[in-house]
This record gives C-alpha cells, structure tokens and sequence, in this order.
C-alpha cells in the first residue's frame, strides 16, 4: 500500500474527480463537520457507555467518550504526519492525517446500539436463540450471520453509507479514506474473528469499491476480506486508551475504587527507574494540588500522553509490516512492558471490579429485556400484515420505511431503528407497547 492512493478526497455516492480543494476547510476536515452536527451523533449523548447515565456524578456516555478518542486520534494523527514529512513521503494530503483520524473517532461508535456492549450482545441473542431465530430462516448463511454475529463497527459502516428512504446516495457522502478508516474488521461476517467483523452483505459492494480505490491488499479468501487501512491502527488506539484508562477515572468518581488505588494504577505506567524526573514532576504537582478528583485527572492526563507516545512508537517501528499488509494485532500490544503491564493490571482491575459492578449489570440486564421486546414487536410487525402490526408501524420513522419487499431489508431496517434509539427513548418506548406507561393525556 502507498500514501498515494490510500489518501484520497473522493466521496461515496457522489461523481467528483478527487481533486483536492485549497479552501478554508479542508475535504477531510468537512468530513469532521459533517458527523459532529449529524442526528446519530448527537444521540450518542444518551447511550450508554459502561456505567448507567449519571445522576449527581457524571460519568461518560458515548458521546463524550467519542470527543475524547477524537482528541487522541488527531494527536496520533498529527504525529504520523509529522514522521511521514520528515521520511521524504510527497503527497499534498499527507499533512491532513490527524483530521483523518479525528473524523474516523467521531465515527467509530455511532452503529453501537442503547445499553451499551450488552445491546449489541442483545441483538445477536435474539437472532441466535431468541424469537428472531425463525424470523430468519429463509435468509441466506451470509445474511444469517449479519444478524447473529451482529456488530455496532458493521453498523456504523452501514449508517454512514446507505441510502435510507427520502435519503441522498451513498448515505453521508464521506471521504473514501475517512470510511476505510473506521473499519478495523474488513472482512464479511461469515469470515468473523472473534467474532467481529467490518460491513453487512447490502453494504459489501460500497466497501469493495473503496478498497479497490485506496489499493487495500485483497486477501485470499472465499468471502470479501482484505488487509486495514493503515489509519485503522491509530482509531483503534485512540479508542484503547481512552475507554481503559477513562473508565478507570470513572470507577474513581463513582468511589468503586479508592483514591490510592487509582493513583497507583496510573503510576505504574511510569518506569520508576528511566521515568524519575517526570515522577518526580508529578510528585511535586499532587503535593500543590489537594482535590482529590483533580489529582486523579492529573495523572490520567499524563497517562494518556505517555500512551500515545509508546502507540506512535509502536507505529513506526512496525510501519513496514503495517504497509505490507502484514502486521497483526493493536498497537497497544506493541507498546513498552512497563506500559503493557500497567495495562494489563488496569483491565484485570476493570474486569473484577468495574464492569461487575451492581450498577453496570443491572443496565445489561435491562438493555436485554427492552431491545429483544422491542425486536420481537417491530420485527413481527415489519413481517406480517397483522391490525396490531399496522398500527405498530404507525411508530416507525419514515427514513427506515423498507422499499424493498424481501425478507433480510425489512429485519434490518428494524435493526436500523432500534439500534439507532437512546436509552431513554428505547425504555420509554418499550414502556409503551408493552403497556406499562400510557401517554399523558
């Protein structure tokens, strides 16, 4: 792969020639405006990332998290650039890299459903064991596994792609780059790892065209499945450090974890042997700094900043390989053993103590219930001709209405509405046609 080719301003859906504009914003950077003013983003604010949404204590949601791997993806963005520049790399664009990656951020969690990593588990349970099993016996393997293995990165792919009803073509007109950027799994579902993977059926021929544009390696395999965009690397680390590390910070907030053994995490990123003076700095800021909270936000800071030294670190030092096509795993496997340990140590942490928490299995266990009832009604009334499915669809947003009679498009675009929802719009909905709550009248 060369920088060439895999930097490019061509938009999906529209006939433009990819010349590059000198105007005051730049292709890539519309591409920032465009999501950051978009409807799904700004629903971001009310879906769950780890813990419920805030009542005295604010903790992240979707929405601020996204803002913050942004932040961390320009400056990983940014560094590359810097290092391309000075490896001779001549490409008028080279130097709009972390606006690449910025964009990309903002992208990577708008195909996430409500609840959380327990919606998208809800989605999947429902077409794997649950009600929806029949609903999709006659789809094809392919089709079938779009749904069971069901993933919020293949869906945010499909939300900023496809044409919904009353919609223009090829979705939000992104830049070719920013898209293959998003997808750190460009495989089809039936070539799942993990199991995850990059893009449905009905989006499959929007990435195809991409790859082909941006000279992504193609794998040898039966289904579509080629190497990463290059810039996949630095979102995916950009999302590593900030949901390890940010949860950590909000495990403090909601007094999950104590002071002391927050700070100690967070220290033991630092060498205490090579690292003395800057430990040193940080000893004498917590003396001057008293807050507590602010202590912690601190070191968190600090934490981060080494994180994304030891990312583009591990970038570079495998450039080649990553070029080639050849280069497997995240960059946060590639970064120092004082840092990989101290990681280690904060997922242990976040595992046995954070994402057990009460408070976060209650809101899975809830996000279960709401999204496989709501599924099982608006699927059933997407299907079948019934009074009470009629009346059903009347609550249906005219953007996901399904043009196409067949079987697999009407399942999704019930996937697209309740997977678009908020937490709250998805309770208060779930609520109402299960009868538990009537509108005020």
């Amino acid at each position: 792969m060369n920088w060439n080719q895999l930097l490019s301003v061509k938009r999906l859906g529209k006939p433009s020639s990819g010349t590059i504009n000198a105007e005051s914003r730049t292709e890539f950077q519309r591409d920032y405006d465009r999501l950051i003013f978009s409807s799904p983003f700004r629903r971001l604010q009310n879906k769950t990332q780890v813990f419920p949404l805030p009542g005295s204590v604010f903790v992240h949601n979707r929405l601020t998290h996204s803002l913050e791997v942004a932040s961390v993806g320009r400056s990983l963005g940014n560094m590359l650039s810097l290092h391309l520049n000075k490896a001779g790399i001549a490409h008028p664009l080279i130097n709009e890299i972390g606006s690449v990656v910025a964009a990309s951020c903002l992208a990577h969690d708008m195909g996430n459903p409500p609840f959380g990593h327990s919606g998208e588990d809800a989605i999947k349970e429902f077409f794997r064991n649950g009600q929806g099993r029949e609903m999709i016996g006659d789809l094809s393997q392919a089709e079938k596994a779009d749904l069971t293995l069901f993933d919020g990165n293949a869906n945010a792919f499909r939300l900023l792609t496809h044409q919904f009803n009353g919609r223009r073509k090829g979705g939000y007109a992104l830049t070719y780059t920013m898209l293959a950027s998003i997808v750190k799994y460009p495989y089809e579902s039936s070539l799942a790892v993990k199991p995850k993977f990059g893009f449905f059926q009905s989006e499959k021929i929007f990435f195809a065209e991409i790859a082909e544009e941006l000279g992504l390696i193609q794998n040898q395999a039966e289904g579509l499945s080629f190497t990463r965009h290059p810039l996949v690397y630095l979102v995916e680390a950009a999302d590593d450090i900030c949901y390890q590390i940010m949860d950590i910070e909000d495990a403090h907030k909601l007094r999950i974890l104590s002071s002391e053994e927050t700070k100690e995490l967070y220290l033991n990123f630092f060498d205490r042997q090579a690292d003395l003076a800057k430990l040193k700095k940080i000893e004498n800021t917590l003396d001057q700094v008293t807050d507590r909270n602010e202590q912690i936000a601190y070191l968190r800071a600090g934490v981060i900043g080494l994180l994304v030294n030891n990312c583009i670190g591990a970038y570079i030092e495998n450039e080649e390989a990553i070029m080639a096509g050849k280069f497997n795993g995240q960059l946060m496997k590639a970064i120092s053993p004082v840092a990989s340990q101290a990681m280690g140590n904060v997922i242990e942490v976040s595992v046995n103590r954070v994402y057990c928490h009460p408070s976060v299995i209650e809101i899975e266990l809830a996000g279960y219930k709401i999204i496989s009832t709501l599924l099982q009604h608006f699927a059933d009334a997407a299907l079948n001709n019934s009074p009470y499915g009629k009346k059903l669809m009347k609550l249906f947003p005219e953007q996901y209405l399904q043009q196409k009679p067949d079987r697999n498009s009407k399942i999704q675009s019930v996937v697209d509405f309740v997977s678009g929802m908020t937490d709250l719009y998805a309770l208060e909905l779930y609520r109402k046609i299960t009868g538990m709550n009537l509108p005020a009248l």
